[in-house]
């Protein structure tokens, strides 16, 4: 049985867990560049002076270590969907492959700072179709 649904959903979700990743990644930038952030700011209040733009190190304070929550648990995210993808992939575990997606799905929105539940749906989708399907059993070996 091919499984080329799940896997396109696990792509699509392994896609959008690495824009997560690359988020966390600007954010620590962000944090490590305070003089390039306020340069925006600065820039920001120029151009709309009837705008309330709070200063760079309140968003430095602001952003905390989201960052690096982000970052990991996006990693964490990313990995997972490929082990699942690689389980998936000439229909050796699909079960298996199925738990994968659905825990990191339910688990990583828990996680402060981590992605929320709508980056995780394409996990749950191909999660719950790899746990569903049934492959087609042969009439000659029934």
């Amino acid at each position: 049985m091919k499984r080329t649904a799940e896997i396109v959903l696990g792509i699509i979700g392994t896609v959008v867990y690495a824009l997560s990743a690359a988020m966390g990644g600007f954010v620590i930038w962000l944090q490590n560049n305070p003089d390039f952030l306020e340069e925006i700011t600065a820039q920001a209040r120029a151009d709309s002076p009837q705008m309330e733009i709070p200063d760079a190190q309140t968003l430095i304070d602001s952003l905390g270590s989201d960052g690096v929550v982000l970052l990991v648990a996006s990693i964490i995210a990313v990995v997972a969907g490929i082990v699942a993808m690689i389980l998936l992939k000439g229909n050796n575990r699909p079960k298996t492959a199925g738990i994968i997606f659905i825990a990191t799905a339910v688990i990583l929105p828990f996680i402060p700072g981590a992605p929320g539940i709508f980056v995780g749906i394409f996990y749950v989708i191909a999660g719950i179709l790899a746990l569903a399907r049934k492959p087609k059993q042969d009439i000659a070996t029934i």
